[in-house]
């Protein structure tokens, strides 16, 4: 499947909330991640970053996202939903492949728990802490599917920078920090 083009902030499609996927193992729904797979995989050799993308990333109105953590096996997931957040947050750095040249911090829930589709279509559901950055990430992703995007959730406009300036300050101790 070919590398697709990420779509980029300003593009409307961006703030559409996505619709359900009707069969998580059709053709079409295994089409779009490996779409994914091979558009993330592109993006994390040329910049060093991406651990996930979602579906409207590439102008694609469908619940489902795509993980690539490293040292982990590839992870879609179909229909994803945040069914309970814990009360404690916390402030992690962010960034998206649909806005490179800019990082911020955000504030997250500490702990979800998510239910969602496999590509066979069964149920699971587990609970995500910030031990590997899971629960930012997912809720960076899903937030993509409900047209919400990392810039609506600034913890602080003093912490917005550019790529470079985070770089430099900043990488070393992030989820970032560990690139390809």
């Amino acid at each position: 499947m070919p590398v697709r083009t990420v779509i980029q902030l300003g593009d409307p499609r961006l703030r559409e909330v996505a619709l359900g996927v009707e069969d998580p193992s059709s053709p079409e729904t295994a089409a779009l991640i490996r779409d994914l797979a091979d558009t993330l995989s592109h993006w994390r050799s040329a910049t060093g970053y991406g651990r996930g993308i979602a579906a409207p990333q590439l102008g694609v109105r469908q619940r489902v996202i795509f993980l690539q953590l490293p040292g982990e096996k590839p992870w879609p997931l179909v229909n994803p939903e945040i069914t309970t957040r814990s009360e404690e947050k916390i402030i992690v750095w962010d960034a998206c492949l649909s806005f490179l040249s800019i990082f911020m911090q955000v504030e997250r829930h500490r702990e979800i728990t998510v239910c969602y589709q496999d590509i066979k279509g069964e149920r699971w559901e587990f609970r995500a802490s910030d031990e590997s950055n899971l629960s930012e990430l997912l809720q960076h992703e899903i937030d993509h599917l409900d047209g919400i995007l990392a810039v609506d959730r600034i913890a602080d406009m003093k912490t917005l920078c550019t790529r470079e300036e985070f770089e430099k300050r900043y990488r070393v101790a992030s989820p970032y920090a560990v690139s390809g």
